[in-house]
């Protein structure tokens, strides 16, 4: 198959574009995402991807939406921003455009992104974790992409780190997410703001803030990267985190490389030399197996838009 179509669909914006067989993006364009209305989405989603069919010879489109997907990824059975529930996105886009559409889990395009063409490509078994607000990820083994039975495996920030922790969004207790993501990472530094720290004052000063209220992950990461000790204490302390959960998952999935991404991966080596030492600390009979590398994603927010391009060439998995 030649030339496809990517779709991102974000809480914010929709992103599209054209990406050939070596994942180049050779065209885009973008919409905001009417996120309050289930046709609207689909409308403008079938919009964007309109615009690029007509100067492109299209074969078919892999849309990325945050949620849970139905195996045969069509079906968006819940999407935790949008309005979608058991939602045809996938029927509903394929009539409107008249070629084929598959859809897939957000996070599954981009870790499918980054092992077909970024930072896993030469490799056949990977666990890809994106640290932003919130932690998403998908797993390959022997070059598939794990869905599970019902299409919505691979939840990695969902799993429980911390029995009778802090609360998730998802209803649960002690997720990872409450841990070692954006969200995680200013909770902490609010905390220490308020406490009436001293190096918590400084990284504000910093962050060109005097109000905690106003602290972002990103501010964070930026201190840090500046070598504001709190903001790197603060990056070491979710890396440890991060790293224990990884050390769970690389027993479950023995990967050969664990790459991470999203944007609190901007911390760079603040953050990976943290999550590389506690994953090692923590990796069940650690002097007697192979231990997986790390890698920082290569293809930053354009890996979901060409992972799900790339995936929508790919014949949907028996049932």
């Amino acid at each position: 198959m030649g030339l496809t179509i990517g779709i991102d669909v974000g809480g914010t914006k929709i992103a599209a574009g054209v990406v050939d067989e070596t994942g180049a993006i050779i065209a885009r364009t973008q919409r905001d995402t009417p996120a309050d209305s289930t046709e609207a989405t689909a409308a403008t989603i079938c919009a964007a991807a309109a615009e690029l069919i007509g100067s492109h010879a299209v074969e078919a489109v892999g849309i990325g939406a945050a949620g849970f997907v139905s195996s045969d990824r069509s079906t968006v059975l819940f999407a935790p921003n949008l309005a979608w529930r058991d939602e045809p996105l996938g029927a509903r886009v394929a009539e409107q455009l008249k070629i084929p559409v598959v859809v897939e889990n957000d996070a599954n395009a981009a870790a499918w992104g980054e092992f077909a063409f970024g930072a896993a490509k030469d490799v056949d078994h990977m666990v890809c974790i994106t640290v932003g607000t919130g932690i998403g990820g998908g797993v390959v083994i022997d070059g598939q992409l794990l869905r599970g039975a019902h299409g919505v495996a691979a939840e990695l920030g969902h799993v429980r780190v911390v029995p009778g922790g802090h609360r998730c969004g998802c209803g649960a207790r002690g997720c990872l997410e409450q841990y070692a993501s954006g969200r995680a990472l200013v909770r902490e530094g609010k905390a220490r703001a308020e406490s009436g720290s001293l190096t918590a004052a400084q990284m504000l000063s910093v962050c060109g803030i005097t109000d905690p209220e106003e602290l972002t992950g990103p501010m964070i990461t930026e201190a840090a990267t500046k070598g504001d000790p709190c903001a790197v204490e603060l990056l070491e302390d979710l890396g440890r985190w991060l790293g224990e959960g990884l050390a769970s998952l690389a027993t479950v999935f023995d990967p050969t490389l664990i790459v991470i991404g999203g944007g609190v991966s901007a911390a760079k080596d603040l953050l990976m030399e943290s999550a590389l030492q506690a994953f090692e600390k923590n990796l069940p009979a650690r002097s007697n197996r192979p231990h997986a590398t790390f890698s920082l994603a290569e293809l930053g927010n354009d890996a979901g838009l060409i992972g799900a391009a790339d995936l929508a060439r790919r014949p949907a998995p028996a049932l």
